[in-house]
């Protein structure tokens, strides 16, 4: 089944969300939450072939983290270190930090090729209700200038972490490293099971020139025409942070400044991650498209960097 984008909303007709996107010899793989994790394959970033998902059957663990896991996969990451894919995930129950981020890993993404084997490594890092403040969901990965790779994620709660991976990216580094990179105000007389009002997640950096940018989502997702989601950033020097928005404010305080956000054809636009592709910076998302019910739709934007700082525009 192949999908076209339309040229006048720039936005993919097929339902994702949390797009993730690689190219692997002139074809772009996406990665999306869904059963098992669903994948798109295209030669152009318009017209999308649906592909078999990463995982037909729940990873064995999944069950231990949520009893009766219905393999409904949250927000991919996807990087390549040396000649290896690693494909980082969320297992999670909905509105609550039982969850855990685990790894895969394929030496191709191209389900034709005879090397073609997702190879499940487990669990990464696992959050508990009560006894932890932050939720494992949304991972993203990153180098900094030393090559050391570091897992940004989160959502709600007090806000998005950051940890050092080890050398083959299947396990937290000891000792361990640990970043507070973005969060804001939550209401202190809620349970600590509550995720609670301070509505961001989806942490993506991506380095350009000698900054390195953190995109996160405010507010909220997956509620159709009552999505309020919007993309915000703010940058630093170093790859773990602090981050600074416009305006000077830091990321881990409350800082944001506004990227992408809804209008009155898409009712929240957010989950975001960005990409240098064929000469060009791209920010994917998804968005709430108000003449389809409020349906999950694939967007994608051209970056236009004005004063050291993100501007988005219609691709192509």
């Amino acid at each position: 089944m192949t999908f076209t984008v339309s040229s006048a909303q720039k936005t993919a007709n097929i339902r994702v969300h949390d797009p993730v996107v690689a190219k692997e010899n002139g074809k772009y793989y996406l990665f999306n939450t869904g059963k098992g994790i669903g994948v798109y394959a295209s030669t152009d970033l318009e017209n999308w072939e649906k592909m078999p998902p990463v995982f037909p059957e729940k990873p064995a663990w999944t069950d231990s983290v949520v009893p009766d896991f219905e393999n409904h996969i949250w927000a991919p990451d996807i990087i390549k270190k040396g000649d290896t894919w690693y494909l980082f995930y969320s297992v999670s129950a909905f509105a609550k930090n039982t969850s855990a981020i685990g790894v895969a890993t394929n030496k191709t993404l191209d389900p034709s090729d005879a090397n073609f084997q997702w190879i499940d490594h487990g669990i990464v890092v696992r959050s508990i209700p009560d006894r932890d403040m932050w939720n494992a969901i949304d991972p993203n990965i990153i180098f900094d200038e030393n090559e050391n790779a570091w897992m940004a994620f989160g959502s709600f709660w007090n806000g998005l972490k950051m940890v050092k991976l080890n050398e083959d990216l299947t396990k937290i580094a000891q000792p361990e490293a640990w970043r507070t990179i973005a969060r804001r105000q939550r209401s202190f007389k809620l349970d600590n099971k509550d995720p609670g009002d301070a509505a961001l997640e989806a942490p993506f950096i991506f380095k350009k020139g000698d900054w390195y940018y953190l995109f996160l989502s405010w507010d909220l997702c997956c509620r159709g025409k009552e999505s309020t989601y919007k993309v915000v950033v703010g940058r630093s020097e170093k790859a773990t942070g602090p981050f600074f928005d416009k305006n000077g404010i830091p990321l881990n305080q409350g800082g944001g400044s506004i990227v992408l956000e809804g209008n009155e054809d898409w009712y929240g636009r957010g989950h975001n991650s960005v990409y240098h592709f064929e000469g060009e910076d791209l920010m994917f998302f998804h968005a709430y498209d108000a003449n389809d019910n409020g349906a999950p739709k694939l967007g994608i934007r051209k970056i236009d960097w004005i004063d050291g700082w993100p501007t988005l525009k219609d691709f192509k």
